[in-house]
């Protein structure tokens, strides 16, 4: 599996989670639907799942004027992917290639603002980081 199918199959597995209270295992099952797993996939949700407080504090201390809860969820759970890999994964992955590819899935999930939101969040984060 591509890193990118990856990363939109964590993506609507996080959203599963974030929506129902899934299981990670079952969300993930759920979205591969038949397919074979991923190791870069699994360990993107339960990567997001385990580091969530640590992952949407940096994310909050980098929102202007909103909160968290006010996000749509595709973006939501966009940036935190996104945040998760600047975080924990910047060894194995440039940062430039994470912002692109959050962009990238935000113009696909998201709405028309999505990129460009998604993009001013995870500059502030990687200045920060």
């Amino acid at each position: 599996m591509k890193r990118r199918t990856a990363r939109e199959k964590a993506l609507q597995a996080l959203f599963q989670i974030d929506v129902s209270n899934s299981e990670p295992s079952s969300a993930i099952e759920h979205v591969l639907d038949g397919e074979a797993g991923d190791e870069y996939l699994t360990g993107l949700v339960s990567g997001v799942v385990e580091n969530k407080a640590k992952i949407d504090g940096l994310i909050v201390e980098n929102l202007e004027k909103w909160s968290i809860d006010r996000l749509a969820t595709v973006d939501r759970n966009l940036l935190r992917i996104a945040v998760y890999e600047l975080m924990f994964l910047q060894e194995e992955v440039p940062k430039n290639v994470i912002l692109d590819e959050a962009i990238e899935i935000a113009k696909i999930y998201g709405d028309d603002q999505s990129s460009k939101f998604i993009n001013a969040v995870l500059s502030k984060v990687k200045q920060n980081l």
